[in-house]
C-alpha cells in the first residue's frame, strides 16, 4: 500500500497504525510504538484527509481511529511500567511517553458534536468575506482530493497491464499537491483567523502548554476511558504533574455514574421519592480517579476538569473525598447529607471544553467593553399554542401555572415524547420566577431585560444587540442530535414561531449560536440534562458551550439534572449576587460558595406554616449546575 497510495496516504497510515495494533496484541509493544509514531501523524492531519475520510462517531473509520488510539495510549503506559515505575500517581515530564499519551488522549477524547461544529462553522463565516473564501478554497480542496483518491483506486485495481504507469504517477503528485496547497490554506487560515481555526481543528496541548495557561491555586484533571481501562492526568501550575491508568473501562464508568446519577436524576416529581445519594458508590469513582492524584491536585484551589465520555454527566463536586456513611438522622430530611466530606467543600470545579487549548483561547479574549448592562434573560417559552392559551388564562383568573413548589422541574428527555413536534415539549412554566430573580439580584428592570412566553423567540434572540450584556439566562429545554426529527446538532427551544408570529423554526441552534455577536461574563443554561448512556448529553453541553465562546462568551452555566425551582432559584440568585458584591471573585468560586451556603444553612420552608420541611444538603439541590469555560 505504501507503494501503491504513498506513506502520506490515510490508507497508508491506517494500515501501518493497524500493524501497530497487531504487534502490541502479540507483545511487540516497541515494534509498535515505532508503526504508531510513524503512522499517526498522518492519520490524524486533516490536510492529508478528504471528504470520504471524515466520517461519524459511529462508523467503520471511526471505531477503527479510536481503537488505534487507545492501543497507542496503551503502549505508551506500558512503556513507562517497563522502565520500572509505578503507574499510580506516577510523575510527569514534559517529553516522556506520559506525556505523549496525553496528547493522544487529547486527540481521541474527540466530540460527537464536532463534526457538526465544523460543518456549522463553516456556514458562520458566510458574513467574512476573507475568511469565507479561505474555508471554501479549502473545502474545494477536500473534496477534489477525494475525487482523485477514488479515481486512482479504480486505476490501481486493474490489471498491471492495462495501467498508464505515468498517469498513476501524475495522479499521485496532483492528490500531493492539493494536499499540499490545502494545508498551506489552513495554515494561513489558522493565522489570520485563531478562533475559527481552534473550533473547527483543536489541536492537543502538551503538558507544558497546558501548565502555561494555568492561573495560581489552579490544577488541571484530565481523564479518557478506552474500552478496558481508563486513564487520568493532573497538571498543577505549581509545577506538579501525576498520572493513573484505571482499572474501569467506558462501560464501568458509565454504570457507576448511573448509580451516583440515580439519587440526582430520578424521574419523580415528588421530593419525599428521592433517595439518598449513594456516598459509597460516588467514594469509589474519587478514589479511582481522583484519589491516586492527590499529590499533584491538593494544594490547588480550583480543579479545571476535561472529562470524557459518561464522567461528563457528573459534576465531580459531589464525589466525598473520604469513605463516608450517612447516618440517618432524619430529624429534617437529608440533613444526614451536611456531614459529608463534599469535594465541593474544598475546590472549586471548573468543566473545559473540550480540551485545555478551549482554556487557552478564552483566556486570550480582550478585557470586556466598559458600560455593559449587566443582565438580559429568556424563559418560559411557549411551545405550543395551547399552553400560551393557559398561560393567558391562569393571569386571568389568578391561578398559578407553577406546579406545586416542592416538585422537580421537568426537562426534555428524548425517549418520553415524539421527537418530530416542537409543540410536545412540556412548558417550563417555573422557569420564569428563577430568571426574574436573578434580574433583581443584578438590579435590572425587568420590564426591560426579562423576555417570557411569546417574546422568548428566535426573532427576539437574533435582533437584539446581545453583545452589552454580561450575564445572558436562557431558561429553556437543551436538545441534543436527534431529539427532534431533522435536528443535528445541539440546540436550545424557543418559542414556537406560531404562537410568537416571527419567522424561524423555534430553535436557536449551535449554528446560529455561532453567528451571535457576545461579550458576555456568562451565560446560564438552566434547563438542558447532561445524561445519556453514550455522553450525548454532556457532549451537546460542550457544543454549545464551543459555540457561546465563539460568539463571545467567556463562561457557562448549565445544569445537569431537573432542578428543584426554589433551591434552584436561590442557588443562580446568591451566584450573581455575590459576584455583583465582589466583581474580583473567581466564577468558579462563586458557584462553589452559593452551592456550600445552599448544602449547609439552606432549607425549603413550608410557606404556610414557616416550618422547614426537607434540606437543600442533599446534592441534587445543590450540585445541579456545573461552570464550563473560564472559572477566572
Amino acid at each position: 500500500m505504501n507503494e501503491r497510495l504513498g506513506k502520506k496516504h490515510q490508507y497508508t497510515a491506517t494500515a501501518r497504525a493497524l500493524i501497530g495494533v497487531a504487534r502490541a496484541q502479540m507483545g511487540a509493544r516497541d515494534a509498535a510504538l515505532t508503526d504508531f509514531r510513524d503512522a499517526v501523524p498522518y492519520l490524524l492531519s486533516r490536510s492529508r484527509a478528504s471528504d470520504t475520510d471524515e466520517d461519524d462517531s459511529q462508523s467503520n473509520a471511526a471505531v477503527i481511529r479510536r481503537v488505534i488510539l487507545e492501543t497507542y495510549m496503551d503502549v505508551l503506559t506500558e512503556r513507562y511500567v517497563k522502565d520500572g515505575a509505578s503507574l499510580d500517581g506516577a510523575p510527569i515530564d514534559d517529553t516522556g511517553p506520559l506525556a505523549e499519551a496525553f496528547r493522544v488522549a487529547d486527540v481521541a477524547r474527540g466530540s460527537i458534536v464536532q463534526k457538526a461544529l465544523a460543518a456549522s462553522g463553516a456556514r458562520a463565516v458566510a458574513g467574512q468575506p476573507d475568511l469565507a473564501e479561505l474555508v471554501r478554497i479549502e473545502q474545494d480542496a477536500r473534496k477534489s482530493i477525494g475525487a482523485l483518491n477514488k479515481l486512482l483506486a479504480d486505476v490501481l485495481g486493474r490489471d498491471e497491464s492495462e495501467r498508464d504507469a505515468e498517469g498513476v504517477a501524475e495522479l499521485r503528485r496532483e492528490i500531493d499537491r492539493l494536499r499540499d496547497e490545502r494545508g498551506k490554506t489552513m495554515s494561513e487560515t489558522e493565522k489570520r483567523f485563531p478562533d475559527y481555526a481552534r473550533l473547527i481543528n483543536p489541536k492537543p496541548a502538551s503538558i507544558e502548554q497546558a501548565r502555561a495557561v494555568l492561573a495560581d491555586g489552579e490544577a488541571l484533571i484530565v481523564t479518557y476511558f478506552g474500552e478496558d481501562r481508563g486513564y487520568a492526568w493532573s497538571v498543577g501550575k505549581d509545577g506538579r504533574a501525576a498520572f493513573t491508568r484505571i482499572d474501569l473501562g467506558a462501560e464501568d464508568v458509565l454504570d457507576l455514574v448511573s448509580v451516583v446519577r440515580s439519587a440526582l436524576d430520578p424521574g419523580t416529581a415528588a421530593i419525599d421519592e428521592i433517595p439518598p445519594f449513594d456516598v459509597e458508590t460516588a467514594h469509589e469513582l474519587y478514589a479511582q480517579v481522583l484519589g491516586p492524584l492527590e499529590g499533584a491536585w491538593r494544594g490547588a484551589k480550583s480543579l479545571l476538569l476535561v472529562p470524557h465520555g459518561p464522567l461528563g454527566a457528573l459534576p465531580l463536586s459531589v464525589l466525598p473525598t473520604a469513605p463516608v456513611q450517612l447516618t440517618g438522622d432524619q430529624t429534617l430530611l437529608f440533613a444526614d447529607h451536611r456531614a459529608v466530606p463534599w469535594l465541593a467543600k474544598t475546590h472549586a470545579v471548573t468543566t473545559l471544553v473540550p480540551s485545555v487549548s478551549a482554556l487557552a483561547a478564552l483566556r486570550r479574549l480582550p478585557e470586556a467593553a466598559a458600560g455593559r448592562s449587566p443582565f438580559v434573560g429568556f424563559g418560559d417559552p411557549f411551545f405550543a399554542a395551547e399552553q400560551a392559551q393557559t398561560a393567558v388564562a391562569a393571569a386571568e383568573t389568578g391561578v398559578t401555572a407553577l406546579r406545586g413548589a416542592v416538585s422537580l422541574r421537568s426537562v426534555y428527555r428524548g425517549d418520553t415524547i415524539a421527537a418530530s413536534e416542537l409543540a410536545q415539549l412540556q412548558r417550563l412554566p417555573d422557569t420564569a420566577p428563577e430568571v426574574l430573580s436573578i434580574a433583581k439580584a443584578l438590579e435590572t428592570d425587568p420590564e426591560k431585560t426579562v423576555f417570557l412566553g411569546r417574546e422568548a423567540n428566535e426573532a427576539r434572540v437574533k435582533e437584539m444587540d446581545l453583545s452589552t450584556y454580561k450575564v445572558i439566562t436562557f431558561a429553556t429545554h437543551g436538545l441534543v442530535p436527534g431529539d427532534l426529527e431533522g435536528l443535528t446538532q445541539p440546540a436550545l427551544a424557543l418559542t414556537a414561531p406560531d404562537v410568537a408570529g416571527k419567522e424561524g423554526d423555534g430553535l436557536l441552534t449551535m449554528e446560529e449560536i455561532l453567528n451571535l455577536k457576545l461579550d458576555a461574563d456568562w451565560v446560564v443554561l438552566s434547563a438542558c440534562n447532561t445524561a445519556s448512556g453514550d455522553g450525548a448529553g454532556a457532549e451537546a453541553v460542550s457544543g454549545l458551550g464551543q459555540a457561546f465562546f465563539y460568539a463571545g462568551t467567556r463562561a457557562l452555566l448549565a445544569s445537569n439534572w431537573p432542578v428543584e425551582t426554589t433551591s434552584a432559584k436561590a442557588l443562580t440568585t446568591d451566584i450573581f449576587r455575590r459576584q455583583a458584591a465582589d466583581p474580583a471573585l473567581p466564577s468558579a468560586e462563586a458557584v462553589r460558595l452559593a452551592a456550600v451556603e445552599l448544602m449547609e444553612r439552606g432549607s425549603f420552608v413550608d410557606p404556610k406554616t414557616k416550618t422547614p420541611l426537607f434540606s437543600f444538603a442533599h446534592p441534587l439541590f445543590w450540585a445541579p449546575f456545573s461552570l464550563v469555560g473560564d472559572g477566572q
